[in-house]
């Protein structure tokens, strides 16, 4: 049985994306599915029974909900400095790449987890 794990991927700018991870193949993409489509062609046909995990954006040990909220409220923030052409004051910005770092570790720690418990 072949394993995938789906995993939501947080970039710098605050979108995500979505990474399928099977064994050595990796694909990603802009929706779960759409990053499980592009792993599934990469693929051979005896791996046809498939496991597929997804990764909720609930809090979890890796990214609390304080952190999620926080994060959150930074990004508003942020979307409506840019869209004025401004910044946000040095405080709040070392906040929210301090925040994004955290949850890119996290989704890394995530990663490793199912890969501990999964052996994909």
């Amino acid at each position: 049985m072949t394993k995938v794990a789906i995993l939501p991927v947080l970039s710098e700018r605050g979108s995500i994306s979505y990474r399928a991870l099977a064994g050595d193949k990796r694909s990603q993409g802009k929706t779960a599915g759409e990053a499980l489509d592009a792993l599934t062609l990469q693929l051979s046909d005896d791996k046809a029974s498939t496991l597929i995990i997804v990764q909720s954006q609930r809090p979890d040990c890796f990214f609390n909900a304080v952190q999620q909220q926080r994060l959150a409220e930074l990004m508003e923030c942020w979307r409506l400095a840019r869209d004025r052409g401004e910044t946000l004051p040095a405080e709040e910005q070392s906040e929210l790449e301090a925040l994004v770092e955290t949850e890119l570790r996290a989704s890394a720690d995530r990663t490793d987890a199912l890969v501990k418990d999964f052996k994909i």
